[in-house]
């Protein structure tokens, strides 16, 4: 069969992601900061854009076309007011404008934190207050320098005190001084060393004790055979060496505060509504407002008539400002449709805590808000909720579903895990539960679990097994009676 070159022509139908398209999709999964920042850069390339002040009119009123004025008024018509929606107990309140809410009815969210100590503050009054000589204050200064967050030494003596032109015998003996400081075993090169700092200070430091901190790899895998072997003692002067270990700082340093504290700012408020259910809210200060400067277009337009490139300039600069108005918009009005939807599924947590926290998966909320499953995935990244019940990432409401024994509703695989740290908390020292015994005692509340699910979610709290639990009781008795 011969082969032969043809022309074909057809007619097919596709959809092509635009360039502005991508980056309001991007805009969707932009964190608080994230956001922020992306609208600074564009305050900065675009000369028609300015930063809307706290007097102006709310980020969905902002005009984004000719029709400025029509379109202001329809969405002024479509949105809800704080007055009619008080009218109607027992709705779902959905927000935006919150700056006609009483002061007293918003979560307060302004933090006050006094200026503390740091650790290395807290070193330097110490430093100056012994009896060093001006040659050993410069070594101590140096080791200081050295310390990290968590209290720990990270320097070489041999390199620092060939960089200090001393000698080694010298800095060690400056260092032994340091490691009486307070906070007990600060300035210590290795745990064990921070533990024996410590030790020595309370005058425990004997022979078995030593063996002991010697080999804390044997107490992490819990060999206590070995450790009675390495220490010449029996199981109950075991016991009571572990207690002592366990009442020791590993990181001394912890207790200062090395910078700022960091807080989480959630996007989204939900607080009990006079009237019943719940009020969603969006955080003000976590939409970025951005105007378009129509008098300055305007007068720049009258000089730009006459040069092409300028009018085209203007007109690109136009149009990106009104589409980052109307994404920026679009992507407030998509959060808080999905958190909305969030607080409608879930309302029983809110009501009554995580043990009803129902089943949720992204398809059902994208299906009920008429959204795509990405999106509602989107939105949800990096995005946090405030509640009565404290902050929680938007992820947070997702769960997989865990079968019901008698066949009524799934339970959520965070309440199922809820249920076993709780059962666990009830243990007494003589009744640890293993893990078959958790999932015949979930079973019993019509909870249908295997055991390889319940040791998947204990080792997932760090929960550690029930030969684990069983000593770590028993050093808490021999605590207890002490």
């Amino acid at each position: 069969m011969l082969s032969s070159a043809r022309l074909l022509q057809r007619q097919k139908q596709s959809m092509v992601a635009s360039p502005q398209l991508i980056e309001s999709i991007r805009l969707l999964q932009l964190a608080r900061a994230e956001l922020h920042q992306f609208v600074e850069q564009e305050l900065e390339k675009n000369p028609l854009l300015e930063p809307a002040s706290n007097d102006s009119e709310a980020l969905g009123d902002v005009p984004i076309s000719a029709d400025q004025s029509t379109s202001a008024r329809e969405k002024d018509m479509d949105r809800p007011t704080s007055a009619a929606a008080a009218e109607r107990p027992g709705e779902w309140k959905s927000l935006r404008n919150t700056t006609n809410a009483p002061a007293d009815s918003r979560p307060a969210l302004d933090e006050f934190a006094a200026c503390t100590e740091t650790l290395h503050d807290h070193v330097a009054g110490q430093i100056a207050l012994t009896a060093f000589t001006p040659q050993e204050r410069l070594i101590a200064g140096e080791l200081a320098a050295h310390l990290d967050d968590t209290g720990y030494l990270r320097v070489d003596l041999v390199e620092l005190a060939g960089k200090l032109n001393a000698r080694e015998t010298d800095v060690e003996r400056v260092l032994a001084t340091l490691q009486q400081f307070d906070p007990p075993g600060i300035f210590a090169r290795t745990l064990s060393e921070c533990l024996e700092i410590q030790l020595r200070q309370r005058d425990r430091f004997d022979p078995a004790m030593a063996a002991l901190v010697a080999n804390l790899e044997m107490v992490a895998r819990r060999d206590f055979q070995a450790l009675k072997q390495h220490c010449c003692v029996d199981e109950e002067d075991l016991l009571e060496m572990l207690h002592e270990i366990r009442a020791l700082d590993p990181k001394p340093g912890n207790r200062f505060q090395s910078g700022a504290p960091e807080s989480i700012i959630p996007d989204v408020w939900v607080t009990p509504s006079p009237g019943g259910g719940w009020q969603i809210e969006l955080d003000p200060d976590a939409l970025p407002k951005v105007l378009i400067n129509q008098t300055y277009f305007a007068e720049i337009s009258r000089h730009a008539v006459q040069n092409p490139k300028d009018q085209a300039f203007l007109n690109e600069c136009l149009q990106n400002a009104n589409w980052l108005i109307r994404s920026l918009d679009q992507r407030a009005k998509t959060i808080l449709k999905v958190a909305t939807e969030i607080v409608r599924q879930q309302d029983a947590f809110f009501q009554h805590g995580v043990a009803h926290l129902r089943p949720l998966n992204l398809r059902t909320v994208a299906e009920a808000i008429n959204v795509h499953e990405s999106t509602v995935s989107r939105v949800t990244s990096n995005k946090y909720m405030l509640t009565p019940r404290g902050v929680f990432e938007l992820k947070y409401f997702f769960t997989v579903a865990i079968a019901s024994c008698q066949g009524g509703d799934a339970h959520s695989a965070e309440a199922v895990r809820h249920r076993i740290k709780a059962i666990i908390a009830q243990e007494s020292p003589g009744d640890v539960l293993s893990d078959d015994d958790i999932a015949v005692r979930l079973k019993e509340t019509g909870i249908n679990v295997a055991r390889r699910t319940v040791t998947k979610y204990r080792e997932a709290m760090n929960i550690p097994s029930s030969v684990g639990r069983r000593r770590e009781k028993r050093l808490w008795l021999i605590g207890d009676q002490d």
